[in-house]
């Protein structure tokens, strides 16, 4: 469960919002709109750190970030060219690689896995085989329960091996309340955080630890258009991204003063937490992207039955030139 908040928008004021700031033809395109995957949390730290300390603006930018009001969403409209840049998730990529939807990856803005399957502490779970029989809640079918395969397989187990529940987004809650016995899909900068705030400290068994190759958890996507007319904004974005990730990892209680400020209710305990989780994890250099790791998931992503092709990378992602 993520507690953040911030004001949603709906299809029709995100119309009406991309309508009023998309730039004139003729005219430098400087303004940028990107939705962001869920309401703002420190995931989002070198989105709201270049954008608050102006590191936009040094590169001539006026960008809009926007929380959907379906997470479902950003994609889509990024794919119906309706909005600039989407913050998505890598296996969700080669999901609509798969479909041969108009997306690109341009940039990376976690650059390792934060999935995870947490179990409590000081519950009987101290290594996967203790899964068997036992009862594991996760939210969203599909991806998490390929992670949850690949991870059992590594112990001599299969899904057939334990009972799956959707817990409905209510991850840490089930575990706490003796619901299930596990969870997938609990994001190790937060849910950890939230237990232990609760009296209900967790223990992390990380995919990448357990037979799944590495991905990039959050990441950005354009229209292939834009990047096929090498549209000047993307370079200056990620080039911002750049500085904004230096200046945070190097300043990161003088960066939490000005991701808070704009938003004072996200000052509270979990997101301090997670801020202090997150910041190490953030992609030091958003333009590069692995294409070995991002080979070696996409046939993952196929072995585990959830694409049907493997389409070539450079069909969907992308390593933007700084000018």
């Amino acid at each position: 469960m993520r507690l953040y908040r911030i004001k949603a928008v709906t299809w029709a004021m995100l119309f009406m919002l991309f309508a009023l700031v998309a730039p004139s033809p003729g005219h430098a395109q400087d303004k940028l709109v990107v939705l962001l995957d869920w309401f703002v949390n420190p995931d989002h730290a070198a989105l709201i750190v270049a954008r608050d300390k102006g590191f936009f603006a040094q590169y001539d930018l006026d960008v809009d970030l926007i929380a959907p009001a379906d997470p479902n969403d950003p994609p889509k409209l990024v794919a119906a060219k309706q909005a600039d840049l989407a913050v998505s998730y890598q296996p969700h990529l080669h999901l609509a690689a798969d479909q041969e939807l108009p997306l690109m990856r341009v940039g990376t803005l976690i650059s390792s896995p934060l999935n995870s399957l947490v179990v409590l502490a000081d519950g009987p779970i101290q290594a996967l085989a203790d899964l068997k029989g036992k009862r594991i809640g996760y939210s969203v079918g599909g991806f998490e329960s390929a992670l949850l395969g690949a991870m059992l397989h590594q112990a001599g187990l299969t899904v057939d091996d334990v009972t799956l529940i959707n817990v409905n987004w209510s991850l840490s809650p089930s575990l706490i309340a003796g619901q299930t016995d596990a969870v997938i899909g609990a994001f190790r900068n937060f849910e950890l955080n939230q237990m232990d705030l609760e009296g209900h400290p967790g223990r992390a068994f990380l995919p990448e630890d357990h037979g799944v190759p590495l991905y990039d958890e959050l990441i950005l996507l354009a229209h292939p258009d834009t990047v096929a007319v090498e549209d000047s904004r993307l370079p200056r974005f990620l080039a911002a991204l750049r500085d904004a990730t230096a200046f945070i990892q190097s300043n990161p209680d003088a960066a939490w003063k000005i991701f808070i400020q704009d938003d004072p209710s996200l000052d509270d305990d979990l997101n301090q937490r997670a801020w202090r989780d997150t910041v190490p994890l953030l992609a030091a250099d958003p333009i590069q992207l692995d294409r070995d790791r991002y080979q070696a998931f996409a046939a993952f992503m196929k072995q585990a039955g959830l694409t049907q092709t493997v389409p070539p990378l450079d069909s969907y992602a992308v390593q933007v030139s700084l000018p």
